[in-house]
């Protein structure tokens, strides 16, 4: 009898020194430096994950700690669970809490920000040129990008939502492209749902369109709405909008930053000083603030703006104001 108690004991007591032992190498921090990150690749087993962790040298105690740890993520299941992305460790991490990070799927995230006012071009130069996004669309047109998101829209411009984007490492161009032309989507209905009444749109996408123009003419904030409202009245009216802007556009790369009346002469189908209505497209990426006044422009009798130089515009509810203007503010310099 007290020879099996004596077993017991020393049972209890290896036990004991086991379980002290498991906590201690589990509870141990990892080697880890500054900055470190870890990719696990789709289909990535656990017991491939400990050995990279092994082979770079992060384990204290290297084979007890995977031990241990196949062991545990075994019990628990936890080595089933593990998801696949670049993840971030910091020193003072132990092996455990980095398989349990590995479970969460709570990845580096990176960010892309779309700016208001930038072109589909502009757009993409920046989606082109992220580091930590992956490129499949290579130098294709606009038309195959068309093609691979299967919508029914005749040009991408003014159809990404300007935003900040955050998104893991590997995320794919495509993917970007698509959250962004889905946000702008969504926004735009959401716009055209809550729109004033009595406005010259035929459909949400000339919404879209003039909020571009007012997105592109806004220099101060708080004449958004105004601006929507001179160009608002003036196709109720059947005036040429007559803005600078969609002239820009239509120019391309011919635009050398110099806007001269020969350019305003020349027509092109966004040279809105020899066309009427709206151009065929937006001319930018407009922002949420600029679609609510498109479709919520203010009230008023102003049909003509100019520049003050500062920002911020004279409203002129006449010709004769509005060359009175034009002289005291543009003729002057």
């Amino acid at each position: 009898m007290k020879r099996l108690l004596l077993i017991f004991v020393v049972f209890l007591g290896a036990a004991a020194l086991f379980a002290s032992d498991v906590r201690r190498v589990l509870d141990a921090p990892m080697n880890l430096g500054a900055n470190t990150t870890l990719t696990i690749t789709p289909g990535q087993t656990l017991s491939a994950v400990l050995e990279t962790l092994q082979e770079r040298q992060w384990l204290v105690s290297p084979q007890r700690n995977t031990l241990y740890l196949r062991t545990y993520a075994r019990m628990t299941g936890l080595g089933t669970r593990i998801k696949a992305g670049e993840y971030p460790l910091s020193p003072g991490m132990t092996a455990l809490q980095a398989l349990q990070l590995f479970e969460s799927g709570k990845t580096v995230s990176y960010q892309l920000r779309l700016l208001e006012g930038w072109t589909f071009r502009q757009a993409l130069s920046a989606i082109r040129e992220h580091p930590n996004i992956q490129q499949t669309l290579g130098d294709a047109a606009e038309a195959a990008i068309l093609q691979q998101l299967g919508v029914e829209v005749g040009s991408l411009e003014g159809r990404l939502f300007p935003d900040t984007y955050h998104f893991p490492s590997g995320t794919t161009d495509i993917a970007v492209i698509r959250r962004a032309y889905d946000t702008m989507t969504t926004a735009l209905q959401q716009a055209w749902d809550q729109r004033a009444s009595d406005l010259p749109y035929a459909s949400a996408d000339e919404a879209l369109i003039m909020a571009s123009i007012v997105e592109k003419e806004t220099g101060d904030a708080s004449e958004r709405a105004q601006i929507a409202g001179v160009f608002v009245r003036r196709l109720q009216l059947g005036m040429r909008l007559q803005t600078d802007p969609t002239v820009i556009y239509g120019l391309g790369s011919a635009f050398d930053g110099n806007l001269r009346k020969r350019d305003l002469l020349a027509d092109t189908p966004y040279n809105t000083y020899t066309r009427n209505g709206l151009p065929p497209t937006p001319i930018c990426l407009p922002g949420r603030a600029a679609l609510y006044a498109a479709l919520h422009p203010a009230e008023g009798k102003a049909l003509f703006f100019v520049a003050r130089g500062d920002g911020t515009h004279a409203f002129s509810d006449t010709l004769d104001q509005h060359e009175a203007a034009v002289r005291r503010y543009q003729l002057k310099k």
